[in-house]
């Protein structure tokens, strides 16, 4: 793992374990053994170092969204769908911590903004073409309530239940939807 990767891991899970805001730059650098000049060549600035990291978690939730549906029905494509966006909350799970700590803080959101707007376009955008198919009529409603159903279990799985029962969950949202 290279330096730029290496401040990109450390700084995300200091900033999912303590915040945005409440970690400074010298705790990044001490973690990583570096000097704040090298972050300030790599990502310019904490907020850059914040927003390279928000990319990073971009392109996982991108490759949950990136289904092959040449093939596939719509349920086989929501079963697809939602068994990768489990397997990766599981997986990646400090990532997601991070997504949810900065989309929610005012001065994290302000600094993503352009990037979280960009991001909600293509989850919306992906999941009202597979729900285009499976119900014309209310495709609208039923992506929003399923992208709030997701983002409902990542918050409950993350940061609220200690014995959050996962697993379950997934097969009965599978059902549920299919």
């Amino acid at each position: 793992m290279n330096k730029r990767e290496q401040l990109i891991e450390i700084a995300t899970r200091l900033f999912s374990e303590r915040g945005y805001e409440n970690t400074p730059l010298s705790v990044v650098c001490e973690k990583a053994n570096v000097s704040k000049g090298l972050i300030s060549h790599h990502f310019k600035s904490k907020d850059g170092l914040l927003r390279e990291i928000f990319l990073k978690t971009t392109k996982l939730i991108v490759g949950i969204n990136t289904i092959d549906n040449i093939n596939q029905n719509p349920n086989e494509q929501l079963v697809e769908l939602l068994e990768s966006f489990f397997s990766q909350l599981e997986a990646d799970k400090l990532f997601f911590q991070f997504n949810m700590n900065v989309i929610v803080q005012p001065n994290t959101r302000e600094v993503l903004d352009d990037l979280i707007k960009e991001r909600s376009s293509f989850i919306f955008k992906k999941t009202k073409e597979v729900f285009d198919k499976i119900d014309s009529k209310n495709s609208l409603v039923k992506s929003h309530m399923f992208i709030a159903e997701l983002d409902g279990i990542a918050l409950n799985y993350l940061g609220v239940y200690r014995d959050f029962p996962l697993k379950q969950i997934k097969e009965y949202i599978i059902k549920k939807y299919t």
